[in-house]
């Protein structure tokens, strides 16, 4: 890997990590000494980069801090044009559309002789029937934004209709259909809806009233636990038995 490169990927092993990394796990993503990083380091701080180093905890990226656009590989335009041809398909006309104007925009600034992976593109998705649904995804994307609570009329796989308010996590595209990912007050746990189902929704005033970032741990550790269950191994009497 020439040096020019290499300095490039540094900066952006720095912002992918959250949290201060060393230059141990560093040079391991590089295939490089620690001697190397150590000196890459002090190149790019020397180009007014603002790292930030402290010894025994690692280097960190300090934020607000942008790479020139014309520095994207083959590679990393050739997975930008392939998700937005998937949200292009899969999306409701407010993010199909936004997939087709970031592909202009990703053609206007990547570097001289790409055109053909706009052109021509080596991947492709195959097109899908949108949902039938009357549900308004952008005013559900807001309401996740803004840490809405939302109201739903529901009705389950057998048909049973109900009224929740819910605390929405994300909206899940599939390619057959989208879901909502939310806590729900009626049951009192994390729930799966799926938007085809949902008759009526109204974004509601109320904030659901916890962190976000916390939220999404809880629901992390719920799921988990869902999967452990499901994969853990039963007895004739149904009951888990350890092994």
């Amino acid at each position: 890997m020439r040096r020019g490169d290499r300095l490039f990927e540094l900066i952006e092993v720095l912002r992918r990590s959250r949290h201060p990394i060393s230059a141990e796990a560093i040079g391991e993503q590089l295939e490089v000494s620690k001697r190397t990083v150590y000196r890459d380091i002090a190149a790019l701080m020397a180009q007014n980069v603002p790292i930030r180093g402290e010894v025994g905890i690692g280097y960190v990226l300090e934020p607000g801090f942008h790479m020139p656009p014309l520095m994207l590989t083959p590679d990393e335009i050739e997975a930008a044009v392939l998700g937005a041809q998937w949200v292009a398909t899969r999306g409701e006309p407010e993010l199909a559309n936004a997939a087709v104007n970031l592909i202009s925009k990703l053609e206007a600034i990547a570097p001289s002789g790409s055109e053909t992976f706009f052109d021509m593109p080596s991947t492709n998705v195959a097109p899908v029937e949108p949902p039938q649904e009357g549900l308004d995804s952008s005013r559900i994307r807001a309401a996740i934004r803004n840490r809405n609570k939302i109201w739903i009329s529901y009705r389950d796989d057998k048909g049973t209709a109900s009224e929740r308010t819910i605390w929405p996590l994300f909206l899940g595209y599939r390619d057959a259909g989208r879901i909502i990912a939310a806590w729900c007050e009626l049951r009192s746990a994390f729930r799966y809806f799926r938007t085809e189902r949902i008759s009526a929704a109204n974004v509601l005033q109320d904030k659901i009233p916890q962190r976000m970032d916390l939220l999404k741990a809880d629901w992390q550790k719920a799921m988990a636990s869902e999967r452990e269950k499901y994969m853990a191994p039963s007895d004739t009497a149904g009951n888990d038995k350890p092994r």
